[in-house]
């Protein structure tokens, strides 16, 4: 579902560069505000609403909307982790190290274990 879902993406998007590429070019653009021009073209004026321009906006309208499907099917996946990764993630995990007593170095007995007995010194 998802692959069919941005195929349709990658088409809408090559169409929608297409016709954005056929229209006609409005003219003037920030050279048009120096001067001359009037409000007309800095306002834009009235334009009869073409197939082109029709089209520009049921494309754009299809592509967000296929933007936010795959952003939220994704959102949902879990990232599958190869074999590979999950032993470097095995190995760069530190052994437990057991603490230090405060005043001796040898390491402290764990819980729930019997303390080993300690040799008596011969006299």
């Amino acid at each position: 579902m998802f692959g069919l879902i941005l195929t349709l993406l990658i088409l809408d998007a090559l169409l929608l560069s297409v016709v954005v590429l056929l229209q006609a070019g409005q003219g003037g653009g920030l050279a048009a505000l120096g001067g001359g021009g009037g409000t007309e073209s800095f306002v834009g004026g009235r334009q009869a609403v073409t197939i082109l321009t029709r089209s520009t906006w049921w494309l754009g309208g299809i592509f967000l909307t296929l933007s936010l499907i795959l952003s939220v099917m994704s959102a949902g996946r879990t990232a599958a982790t190869s074999e590979v990764e999950q032993l470097l993630q095995q190995q760069q995990a530190p052994a437990p190290v057991a603490p230090l007593p405060l005043g001796g170095t040898e390491p402290a007995p764990a819980a729930g274990t019997p303390a080993a007995p300690q040799p008596q010194p011969q006299p």
